[in-house]
């Protein structure tokens, strides 16, 4: 039941919700109202992404963003961005992974070729090796210096539910590719793509990498940022603007959609997986069963090659499963936790200006002092929700399209593969029904 409701498309394998009914949401008064962009309404219109230039000298107290503008009405450069495929201008490939055994650690590297004709890099192409854990450094680096705009997720830290052996070839090759995605959705990205961090990561070699980490913020600094942002959130924001409050709940709503998907998903490609180990033990038994039935010989082994031929045709879409619909939604899923992460750094930031504008009505002594940091906290939360907004709907257009690429290829494989088998047995009853008849023909003469 399962394989049908997966086969018919994205709006029956969401568990009877239709993607573009709606979901009833509570609305920041209490009510119910109806989500219109659901999570699986796939519209083909896309909107320009508008972004946010930052003066890396600029520095303020921000615990998320060192270089968070001062002013966004001077600072502010608004640029639109045209997704356009013949603009592009860097190129990046992960493969070649390789196993270091020593005295301490196993690990996996990767090769990351790039090619760009930007005019910031010194040379038109690079080679490096990264590890997983370069990966990581990078995704923090870039919440740090972006703390609203929308990260692209890594593949998890730890095995994969199912993986027996941490580094067989099954593992290593999901994570490549896992984190091929990784590194081109941020080249894709019209703001992530120019960040610093990334064209170091990109551009130098292992040592020169190591030494350039060690660039960062101190611990003491790092644990300072952990502290406050800790404080904010046990805090709580009292106001979120209602455009938000709708934000998260798309997000709540999406979360819990796209892991139901998830897991039937993997449900399904494993009851595939045990119905074709069964299936593959048909074949053979048919062959030694026509060695002990003389009359029926060649039905049973025509059966036996009709199940040989359904095996290559179930295999072959399991290989689609596997490629094209099961990675798209597990990434999808680390994008729901992704999001919830977002949301929460930008409560943070507008948390950290209620509590000084409530300081500013207690505290009379200091409030010259508290006006001026108001200030700059008010262009620090202007900055973060007009990133997020102008990420968020990008993000969306590209949910949209991946999930609705991913379902239809999967629905027209399972078509293919249902015409593939049913041709098989129909080609194979024919030439049965044609024996009979042509006996009976000889024997009435």
């Amino acid at each position: 039941m399962d394989g049908e409701r997966l086969a018919s498309g994205s709006s029956e394998l969401a568990v009877g919700e239709s993607p573009r009914g709606g979901a009833p949401i509570p609305d920041g008064s209490g009510s119910c109202s109806l989500l219109q962009a659901d999570v699986l309404d796939l519209d083909e219109d896309e909107d320009d992404l508008e972004v946010f230039s930052k003066d890396a000298s600029l520095m303020d107290m921000n615990s998320f963003s060192p270089m968070m503008p001062t002013s966004p009405l001077s600072m502010i450069n608004q640029i639109k961005f045209e997704d356009e495929s013949d603009l592009k201008d860097l190129f990046i490939t992960v493969d070649a992974p390789e196993s270091h055994v020593t005295t301490i650690e196993t690990f996996i590297t990767y090769r990351i070729i790039t090619k760009t004709s930007r005019g910031e890099f010194d040379s038109s192409e690079f080679e490096v090796r990264r590890r997983y854990q370069d990966f990581l450094w990078l995704k923090g680096k870039l919440e740090e210096a972006h703390p609203t705009l929308i990260i692209p997720p890594l593949p998890e830290k730890f095995i994969v539910k199912g993986m027996v052996e941490r580094f067989n070839d099954d593992f290593i090759e999901t994570r490549r590719k896992a984190l091929h995605k990784f590194l081109n959705r941020i080249a894709d990205h019209p703001t992530l793509t120019f960040n610093e961090d990334f064209k170091v990561f990109l551009t130098a070699q292992a040592p020169e990498l190591s030494s350039y980490k060690k660039q960062g913020p101190s611990l003491l600094s790092r644990m300072g940022q952990t502290v406050r942002a800790v404080a904010s959130s046990m805090r709580g924001v009292k106001n979120r603007p209602d455009e938000f409050m709708e934000m998260n709940n798309f997000i709540e709503t999406f979360s819990q959609k796209i892991n139901l998907i998830d897991k039937i998903s993997q449900r399904i490609y494993k009851e595939e997986r045990d119905y074709l180990d069964e299936m593959k033990e048909f074949g053979p038994i048919h062959i030694l069963w026509s060695a002990s039935e003389e009359d029926l010989a060649d039905t049973l082994k025509g059966i036996a090659s009709c199940i040989d031929q359904c095996c290559k045709a179930t295999e072959k879409r399991m290989t689609g499963l596997s490629e094209a619909l099961l990675p798209v939604v597990h990434e999808y899923v680390l994008y729901s936790e992704m999001l919830m992460g977002v949301m929460k750094r930008r409560d943070q930031i507008q948390t950290e200006l209620d509590s000084k504008v409530e300081a500013l009505t207690y505290r009379k002594a200091d409030a010259d002092l508290l006006t001026e940091e108001i200030g700059k906290l008010e262009d620090k939360v202007e900055c973060a929700n007009n990133a997020l907004k102008a990420d968020w709907e990008r993000w969306k257009q590209n949910m949209q399209n991946d999930l609705k690429s991913a379902f239809t290829d999967t629905a027209e494989e399972n078509i293919r593969y249902y015409e593939q088998c049913l041709a098989t047995w129909e080609s194979f009853l024919t030439s049965q029904t044609d024996l009979p008849l042509e006996e009976d023909s000889e024997d009435k003469i």
